[in-house]
């Protein structure tokens, strides 16, 4: 059993390759970085982030391909170029696992294609399924065309589901970075903090992708966040809670706006109430639904 990722090094795909790696799969990590993986089981294969240059022969009759891969969208202030990255880095990715199923002789098991609830746009207190339609937000576009990159493996007979995922709760991510100014106790809400927060536990994550994989049936989109979304009031309420933390400050969206731009509207100040309804109707059982619970993980 073979599974290859790209984006086996960062937040989601290291622990996704380490709990392959657990149960018996054999994982080949894409990455740039020359480093020998440290986790058994896993290894790292260099890459240029836009062929199957050097990585093709292990898509060969591969279990299955997950596409991770792309520029993350909330490492500093939204120019030009850095949106170009988000896009170019994501469609380059997808060019790529296309090519090595187009290649491949004996064709991957399926391809799971890495997507995000962005992919809705601001959609207000409404709640979003599967079968709600695109936004036309920046980073809507971008999920829509991130999406569409790999939708060619189809033709091959290959079988493709694609993750909408939320705000990944674990060590790492945008957790991690939230979590520096409550502990200095600077904790704040966010705008009017209407806005949903469609979180999920990064071993509910990782445990919903590897289910994808092994369940022959499942194909299409799938929401993969909580069953429990929550306005960013109560998400920020609860995380200085579990913290020991007062929050008594509130940032005005205008602000927000002038300080981190575009970046801060889209990714802070707009949001989703998302629902995995596909993943529930397919029989996947989430372990975190508690918020509080959920956040107490990781806070040391």
């Amino acid at each position: 059993m073979r599974v290859v990722i790209t984006g086996g090094t960062g937040f989601i795909g290291k622990k996704l390759s380490k709990a392959l790696a657990v149960k018996g799969y054999q994982v080949f990590s894409l990455t740039r970085s020359t480093r020998v993986s440290d986790i058994s089981g896993v290894r790292n294969v260099v890459w240029d982030g836009k062929s199957s240059s050097g990585w093709e022969e292990f898509a060969e009759g591969a279990t299955a391909i997950v596409n991770l891969a792309g520029e993350n969208i909330a490492s500093g202030r939204w120019n030009k170029a850095k949106k170009n990255r988000i896009l170019s880095s994501r469609l380059a990715a997808g060019q790529a696992v296309s090519e090595a199923v187009a290649r491949a002789k004996v064709r991957p098991k399926v391809v799971i294609q890495a997507s995000a609830t962005g992919y809705y746009g601001p959609t207000g207190a409404e709640p979003v399924t599967e079968e709600s339609p695109a936004g036309d937000s920046f980073l809507a576009e971008v999920a829509k065309k991130w999406e569409a990159s790999t939708a060619g493996v189809e033709t091959h007979g290959v079988r493709r589901a694609i993750v909408r995922t939320g705000m990944v709760l674990g060590c790492g991510g945008a957790l991690s970075k939230m979590i520096v100014p409550f502990k200095l106790g600077l904790g704040s809400y966010l705008g009017n903090g209407h806005q949903g927060v469609s979180w999920v536990h990064i071993d509910d994550e990782v445990r919903a992708i590897i289910y994808l994989i092994e369940n022959k049936s499942c194909k299409g989109v799938y929401n993969l966040s909580s069953t429990h979304p929550v306005t960013s009031n109560k998400f920020m309420e609860t995380l200085g809670q579990v913290l020991d933390k007062p929050v008594y400050l509130r940032v005005p969206a205008f602000f927000l706006k002038i300080i981190l731009g575009q970046m801060a509207e889209e990714v802070l100040l707009n949001g989703q109430f998302v629902l995995p309804e596909r993943l529930i109707t397919a029989g996947f059982n989430f372990e975190h639904l508690d918020l509080k619970e959920a956040l107490s993980h990781f806070i040391d």
